[in-house]
């Protein structure tokens, strides 16, 4: 079991997939863990959760959007504007991020998190001495 976290913290698509997918009960155990401790979620990760979400469980949209909308009581949404696509802009020359993976960054960023968990960028990269990126799968 994961330790009570006390950071601010904030979540990539992929922590979310895992709340549906129970094949891997470790990866799925981690995210409900981490999902109970409200984290931040930016509105890009939204999107791309009901784009997968759409593609793997190839379910009717309303049952996509109330499956969405089951872990959004756990969390607190971060909204994304034109100072987030700027920094997002700056963080891909920086730290060679992908596109959205920038914007999440940036948005988490500017939510003043302290931690981002995801499985798809570098772990332990800190982005501008505030933001540790933590993949919570190894």
């Amino acid at each position: 079991m994961m330790p009570m976290i006390m950071n601010k913290i904030a979540i990539d698509t992929n922590i979310l997939i895992y709340l549906l997918d129970n094949s891997d009960s470790h990866k799925h155990q981690t995210a409900k863990e981490i999902v109970v401790n409200n984290p931040i979620v930016s509105v890009q990760v939204v999107s791309e959760f009901l784009n997968v979400t759409k593609r793997l469980i190839k379910a009717p949209k309303l049952e996509i959007f109330n499956k969405c909308k089951e872990w959004l009581d756990f969390t607190t949404l971060q909204s994304i504007n034109k100072n987030t696509l700027n920094l997002a802009s700056s963080f891909i020359e920086k730290y060679d991020f992908q596109i959205f993976d920038a914007i999440i960054v940036a948005a988490t960023f500017e939510a003043d998190c302290q931690i981002l968990y995801t499985e798809d960028m570098h772990h332990q990269l800190l982005v501008e001495e505030q933001l540790k990126i933590i993949n919570p799968f190894l």
